[in-house]
C-alpha cells in the first residue's frame, strides 16, 4: 500500500470487498445460524440458504414457505461504511411474503455482487427483474424474523440485537 492507500485503509477499514472466502462460512454451521433467525416451530421447516462462492444455494428445501439465511454486509446500501466488512453476519427468516420478493432480491444483488457487477449494475437488473415480474412485488405482510443471539450486524456493538423487520413498499411516503 502507498502512503495514501494507507491512510484511506486506516480511515476506512472497509473500503473494498475482501477476498470472497471472508465471508464464507462452514455449511453445517450456517445452516445453523440460518435457522437460529426464527422460533424453532418455523425454522425447523423453513428452506436454507448457504452462501457459496458464487451466491446462494439451497442447503435444506423446507415445506412452510419461510426462508432463512445470512446475510453479509454487501446485502445492505451500497454506501454504509461496513458494506465490505468480512465479519458482518444477519442471520434472516423471511416469511412467504418476504421470501418471494426481498430473499429473490438478496439472492440476485448476492450473485451480481460476487460476480463482479457493479452497484449501477446490479441496481439496473434487479430494476428489470421487478419491472417484468421475474421478481413479483412486494406482497402485504411481509417481514423477516431476525431473533438470533449469535448476529453480528456492525462494529458498533450494541446493534446486534434481535428484532422482526417488516417490509414496506415504498411509494411516496405518505404510507408512513
Amino acid at each position: 500500500l502507498g502512503v495514501t492507500d494507507a491512510a484511506a485503509a486506516a480511515t476506512q477499514p472497509y473500503a473494498r470487498m475482501a477476498p470472497v472466502d471472508a465471508y464464507l462460512m462452514g455449511r453445517a454451521q450456517e445452516i445453523a445460524l440460518a435457522r437460529s433467525a426464527a422460533p424453532a416451530a418455523i425454522a425447523k421447516d423453513a428452506t436454507v440458504l448457504v452462501l457459496t462462492r458464487t451466491g446462494y444455494e439451497t442447503a435444506v428445501r423446507g415445506s412452510n414457505g419461510f426462508v432463512c439465511w445470512v446475510a453479509r454486509g454487501f446485502s445492505g446500501a451500497p454506501d454504509w461504511p461496513e458494506r465490505w466488512n468480512p465479519k458482518i453476519r444477519g442471520p434472516g427468516c423471511d416469511n412467504p411474503q418476504a421470501a418471494r420478493t426481498v430473499t429473490r432480491i438478496a439472492e440476485l444483488r448476492t450473485a451480481l455482487t460476487l460476480t463482479g457487477h457493479t452497484d449501477a449494475e446490479i441496481a439496473e437488473r434487479i430494476q428489470a427483474a421487478l419491472h417484468s415480474q421475474q421478481i413479483p412485488p412486494l406482497a402485504p405482510g411481509a417481514m423477516c424474523y431476525m431473533m438470533s443471539k449469535s448476529a453480528y450486524l456492525t462494529d458498533e456493538g450494541s446493534h446486534d440485537m434481535a428484532h422482526l423487520m417488516f417490509y414496506l413498499p415504498f411509494k411516496d411516503g405518505t404510507d408512513w
